[in-house]
């Protein structure tokens, strides 16, 4: 291993760490999707992008669920 005169410098941490585990059982081709699709767009932590993805969802949905002042039909009127 040649050192090239590059040190990494950690990145301060600003979460808190993760404690709460959640367990998702998923047959084999849902596994083989998920590998080639990783590693198709070269991704390698596999955790941060299942958590970004689930979050990304939940999170579109609740915006597009957020509560107004008329329902849509009204509106439309």
């Amino acid at each position: 291993m040649v050192n090239s005169g590059k040190k990494r410098k950690k990145v301060p941490v600003s979460d808190p760490p993760r404690r709460q585990r959640m367990v998702c059982l998923m047959s084999e081709e849902e596994v083989r999707i998920v590998d080639r699709y990783l590693e198709k767009y070269q991704i390698t932590n596999k955790a941060r992008w299942l958590r970004e993805t689930v979050l990304a969802f939940i999170h579109q949905n609740m915006e597009e669920d957020y509560p107004t002042l008329f329902k849509e039909h009204d509106m439309r009127r």
